[in-house]
Parts: structure tokens; C-alpha cells; sequence
């Protein structure tokens, strides 16, 4: 590959414990002569134009002098284009931060707080928070939500729970709901034992529900821990709160996870023997849970029981019986399902193809993936970052880093930029052949990744550093070095 096509890129209960829950949820046109309008510039046209200026100034110069009539909406689309570029998007922001005719709206303030928090940098976070005081348009609990949602991914569960509790001061008083959705950021983080002290002591003060019970039911599920689970659950029938389906199927779910067919296998019949009204969530649970284990034949007795019911299945529960398919049988029968979803008039989405081209490589049919991949377009379904992840690991894995290349080339300027997981597979990979030119191709990745505000590991930087070495590419070693030392991930001691 040559190196100018990268010029451009820059728990234990009683078996029956569960069925105390299910004693408390039974009783209870135009004119041809008009002239064409004009069509608004597409996201991916401004998204481009904003990745081809390289500093603010020349950017705010470049949009004041443009006739894009901006609109909160149109902001918040392009900065989900260049989500994949923070310093971009950032830019992007504060270059219309004076605009004559424009002003932001609290939804765009949320997407940049969010991607200042996901490149950690507080300082600018913080910042917009402020702005929104001023400007008296937020904070709100959503914006709460997203900050606090970053520093728990951050690694940082202690100060979010502060900033939680610390939300009044900045006029925006907690209430059930923020209480609710800082214990489901906390347990879908794996902070399950952080999130149950806190429910604990603040349950009676914002009087939990139903709704934050089942959320630290599924946080010890999701950590495998169903009796811990069935305690908490036990204790809100205590409090006199009636278990919802939502309830069940969160227990449900958490037997299979755990691997506790039988269990889960019991209180479905259970659920429907007391005659509750099971929903297509339930069915897709228990067709999910089946085929995760393999039992495909149970799984699809299930879902034709569904449709048998009377209950239609959703693209969640193709998606969800499709990708068992792939994973625990073969995918040939998996595209005889989609086929089928297809023929229904089911419109298949991202998750659809996603799963299904994943199947395709793994059963080494790259062709037919990149088949399924260009009709993704056709459908009116854009191939997201993951597609692309998944073609391109596969091509990397066959040792086709040519095509990989190609592929990832091709999210240049697309509708996904390529993220963390992109630029580590390609890396990695450029150490398969260790060829020169492969190891400045995984220098320039690396400088493109740092320079869209991702942290590479130190180990990435090491290992790029000691192949430049060895090939003598002193001057890209140096400028790596600069890079990895500005960003806090001091290097082994180099000599170059």
C-alpha cells in the first residue's frame, strides 16, 4: 500500500424465591411552475468542510462567510459526525459561540460537554457549564447525567456521585429521576457494590420506586449475582411496591447471564402459568438466553410460540435470533432469518447488518460481507463505526492489511470517523509483516489517533516507537516522542 493514501488522513436463594414476586402483579404537493428550493447543506458536507480548516480562527472565518443557516438541530448532527474528532467538534463549537444570528441551544451545550468529558478535559467542561449559567439555559439533569456518566467512565465513581450531590448549587435540584439515572450510570458501570450503598442511604430520602429497584436488581445480574438480586427485589415487595414486568424480565435475563437455564427456564413458565401479560421483551430475553447457550432448537420453539401468541416479533428479537445464529449454529441459517425478517417488511437496522457481516467473516465469507456492507447503503442504513471495525479486524486477522486500509480509508470524511478501537486493531496489525513502510503507516496512525484526542496505551506508544527505531525513522520517532511526552505518558528512556 502506498504511503500517499495516507496523506489525507489526519449470588444463593431457595429455587422458589422468585415466585414472591409474582404474588403482587395480578390484581391489582408542489406546483410544477414553482422554482426548486434550495436543500440545506447535509451534515457530512459541513462535517468535511470543519475537518479541512485546521484552526479556529480560519474556521469561524470559513462559517461566518458561508450562507448555512445554522439551526440547534443542524449543530447537533454535526457534532454526531465529528464525535470521533473532539478537538474538531470543540472547535466546531466555539467557533459559532459569537455567531451574529445564532445561538446555542442546551441540547448542543450537552454534546459538547460530553465530548470534553470523554477527552477528560474538565477544564472545558466545566467551562460550558458555566456558559449555560450565564446564558440561563441549563444546566439540566440531563447535562448532570452525561457529566456524571463521564466520570464514572472515567474512573472516577467518588466525584460523580459528588457532582450528583452537588447539583443543586448549580440551580438544578436532584430529584427521583436523576437519582435513578445516577444509579444506572453507577451499575452499568460494574460499580454495583458503590451503587447499592448509595441507594441504601438515600432510598427513603428520594423515595426509590419500582423503577430504581429493578435498577440494582440488574446491576447484581449483570455481575452474575441473581440471589443478591432476588434480595433487593424481595425487599421492595417488603415496602409494598408491585413488581412490573419490567421486574421479571430483569431477573430473567439475569438467569440466563448467570447460566442458570433451568432457574430461567422455571419462572418463565411461571410468568405465563399465573397469566401475565408477557411482552415481546420476555420472548426475546428467552430467545436470546437459548441461543446463547446454544439451545437453538428451544429458541426457535420460543419464537414461533411468540408469533403463535399473538405477540409480533420486533427487529430486536430478529437481531437478537439472528446474531445466536451466527454465534452458536452457522450463519447460512442466520441470513435465512433475515431473509425472512426482510420478506415480513421488517426494515433490518444497523444492529441487523452489523451482526450478520460480523457472521459472514468469521466464516471467512469477506466478499459477502463487503456484499451486505454496500447493501447497507441501499437500504437507507449507513454502515456505522462498528462495521467498520468488524471488516477491517477481520481483513487484519487474514493478514489482508491492503483491504483494511482500503476500508478504513473509506470512513474518511464518511459518516463515522474512525474511534479508539479502529486505530488499535490497524496498529497492532502493522506489527504482523514488520515491513518499513508498515511501520511509519502505525507512526502516522498513531500521531492521527493522538491528534483526535485519543489516548493511545503507553505500551502502543512504546511498541510504534521501538519500530521506528529499528527501521531508522528517527525524525517520525522524535516527533512520537514529543507527542506521548506532552500527553502524559512518559516513555522508556529512548536514544534517537
Amino acid at each position: 500500500m502506498s504511503l500517499l493514501l495516507f496523506k489525507q488522513l489526519s449470588s444463593k436463594r431457595r429455587r422458589n424465591s422468585h415466585f414472591l414476586l409474582l404474588q403482587h402483579s395480578f390484581y391489582h404537493s408542489k406546483s410544477p411552475i414553482n422554482p426548486p428550493q434550495p436543500q440545506p447543506l447535509q451534515e457530512s458536507v459541513i462535517a468535511n468542510l470543519i475537518l479541512r480548516n485546521s484552526t479556529e480562527t480560519t474556521l469561524t472565518q470559513t462559517l461566518e462567510n458561508s450562507s448555512i443557516s445554522w439551526s440547534p438541530d443542524l449543530v447537533n448532527r454535526v457534532l454526531k459526525r465529528l464525535w470521533n474528532d473532539g478537538p474538531k467538534a470543540l472547535t466546531f463549537f466555539q467557533s459559532l459561540e459569537n455567531h451574529q444570528t445564532y445561538k446555542h441551544s442546551s441540547s448542543s451545550y450537552d454534546h459538547a460537554i460530553d465530548i470534553a468529558g470523554r477527552l477528560k478535559d474538565y477544564r472545558t467542561l466545566w467551562a460550558l457549564v458555566a456558559r449555560m449559567r450565564t446564558q440561563r439555559i441549563g444546566p439540566t439533569p440531563k447535562t448532570f447525567a452525561i457529566i456524571t456518566e463521564r466520570y464514572v467512565s472515567a474512573g472516577k465513581p467518588d466525584k460523580a456521585v459528588k457532582i450528583f450531590l452537588s447539583m443543586h448549587e448549580y440551580g438544578c435540584p436532584q430529584d427521583l429521576h436523576s437519582f435513578n439515572t445516577v444509579l444506572d450510570i453507577l451499575c452499568k458501570s460494574n460499580r454495583i457494590e458503590m451503587a447499592y450503598h448509595f441507594f441504601k442511604v438515600f432510598r427513603f430520602k428520594f423515595r426509590a420506586d419500582v423503577i430504581s429497584y429493578n435498577i440494582i436488581a440488574n446491576g447484581w445480574c449483570l455481575i452474575k449475582k441473581t440471589a443478591k438480586a432476588l434480595e433487593v427485589l424481595k425487599e421492595m415487595v417488603e415496602r409494598g411496591l408491585k413488581p412490573s414486568l419490567s421486574t421479571y424480565n430483569v431477573l430473567l435475563k439475569g438467569y440466563f447471564r448467570a447460566g442458570q437455564i433451568k432457574q430461567a427456564w422455571d419462572f418463565f413458565k411461571e410468568i405465563k402459568r399465573r397469566g401475565c401479560e408477557i411482552d415481546v421483551v420476555t420472548y426475546t430475553t428467552v430467545i436470546h438466553g437459548f441461543g446463547i447457550v446454544g439451545e437453538i432448537g428451544k429458541a426457535r420453539k420460543v419464537f414461533d410460540e411468540m408469533i403463535k401468541r399473538g405477540c409480533l416479533p420486533t427487529v430486536e428479537t430478529y437481531n437478537a435470533f439472528i446474531q445466536v445464529l451466527c454465534k452458536k449454529d452457522n450463519v447460512e441459517n442466520a441470513i435465512v432469518i433475515f431473509d425472512e425478517m426482510v420478506s415480513k417488511g421488517y426494515v433490518p437496522n444497523q444492529m441487523t447488518y452489523n451482526v450478520v457481516i460480523r457472521g459472514l467473516c468469521h466464516a471467512g465469507e469477506m466478499d459477502r460481507a463487503m456484499e451486505y456492507m454496500g447493501r447497507m447503503k441501499e437500504d437507507e442504513c449507513e454502515p456505522n463505526v462498528q462495521t467498520f471495525n468488524v471488516v477491517i479486524r477481520y481483513y487484519c486477522d487474514t493478514g489482508e492489511l491492503e483491504k483494511a486500509l482500503e476500508v478504513f480509508h473509506k470512513m474518511d470524511g464518511g459518516a463515522y470517523l474512525p474511534n479508539v478501537d479502529t486505530y488499535n486493531v490497524l496498529i497492532g496489525a502493522m506489527f504482523v509483516r514488520k515491513k518499513p513502510d508498515d511501520m511509519v503507516i502505525a507512526g502516522r496512525l498513531l500521531m492521527e489517533m493522538v491528534g483526535k484526542g485519543f489516548m493511545p496505551r503507553r505500551f502502543t506508544f512504546n511498541r510504534v516507537l521501538n519500530g521506528l527505531t529499528v527501521i531508522g525513522n528517527h525524525e517520525l520517532a522524535r516527533e512520537i516522542l514529543r507527542v506521548q511526552s506532552n500527553s502524559g505518558r512518559l516513555p522508556r528512556a529512548f536514544k534517537i
